[in-house]
């Protein structure tokens, strides 16, 4: 007897999957090795049951991926919420860019959080919220230790997989406690002296919200890489570039030594963020360097 689910935990290659009466331990066929193939958390899976009074069950097949993200190994994620600490630790702001180039380039709606705004000056705030509204993105302000804005968090989170990231120490864990009002994740604290976090999560988990949400827990995110963009075609991932792009004078402009360049006149009309320009030239610039030496 076969049956759909959804692959919600992975421990030791023990898949734990979910299907619409019940959850199953489930081990993988030999043929998914032998085809390079391995079933990942987020994954849609047929199921064979062999002990159904156990709960056993092996998974037959795996079902076509909408999205995939290989660090850390998840799959069919619709959206992510990229958490930004404004304090302890301070906002990391080329991160989060690097962040949003990457998930343009595959596809996936950023959803922007900037948790412990008690503890930033309004003015901070609104500088980056406007920074990042101005370009089209969605913005929620939240404190996850006092509950502000997560009912707002909560309503985007309806029918979708998502997944949350951010560096450690930002307040993922605390806010997806406070969704579900209880302890599914184990917060990781702030070392008080160098003001950075210990991340106590080590596996990825889908946490069932409704029938048709789930929320993921990520380790990994704070290593988030952006190789697979080549360093020509990063601005296509920068959305506030595009309709300047074809003001610049040169065919292939990197907007950062040339003359005449759509994006730099932009700039200096206010159209774009300098701020965002300057994290584009360093993250230009790290991209082209490990493109010269990779070999």
């Amino acid at each position: 007897m076969l049956k759909k689910g959804l692959i919600i935990n992975n421990i030791s290659n023990i898949y734990i999957v979910e299907t619409k009466e019940k959850t199953y331990e489930t081990t993988a066929r030999g043929k998914f090795k032998k085809d390079d193939i391995k079933p990942l958390v987020g994954d849609i899976v047929e199921i064979e049951i062999i002990n159904e009074e156990d709960s056993k069950a092996v998974i037959n097949k795996i079902n076509k991926r909408t999205t995939y993200l290989k660090r850390p190994k998840i799959a069919n994620i619709s959206q992510i919420l990229l958490v930004v600490s404004l304090k302890m630790p301070c906002p990391d702001l080329l991160m989060l860019d690097k962040q949003l180039a990457f998930l343009e380039y595959l596809n996936i709606r950023p959803i922007i959080v900037l948790n412990k705004i008690d503890l930033e000056d309004e003015k901070v705030i609104e500088n980056i919220e406007n920074t990042y509204k101005n370009i089209g993105y969605d913005v929620i302000k939240t404190n996850a230790k006092t509950g502000q804005g997560v009912l707002e968090l909560k309503e985007e989170l309806k029918g979708n997989i998502s997944a949350f990231a951010g560096n450690s120490g930002v307040g993922k864990s605390t806010l997806i406690n406070g969704l579900f009002r209880n302890n599914i994740t184990q917060e990781g604290d702030i070392s008080q002296k160098n003001k950075r976090g210990k991340n106590t999560t080590t596996n990825i988990s889908l946490y069932k919200i409704d029938n048709n949400s789930y929320i993921a827990d990520t380790p990994g995110f704070s290593t988030f890489d952006i190789y697979e963009i080549e360093s020509k075609n990063l601005e296509k991932y920068f959305i506030e570039f595009k309709k300047y792009i074809k003001y610049c004078e040169f065919i292939g402009c990197s907007h950062i030594k040339e003359q005449n360049c759509g994006i730099k006149t932009a700039i200096e009309n206010g159209k774009i963020s300098k701020e965002r320009y300057e994290r584009y030239i360093k993250i230009f610039n790290d991209i082209k360097d490990k493109e010269e030496h990779k070999w």
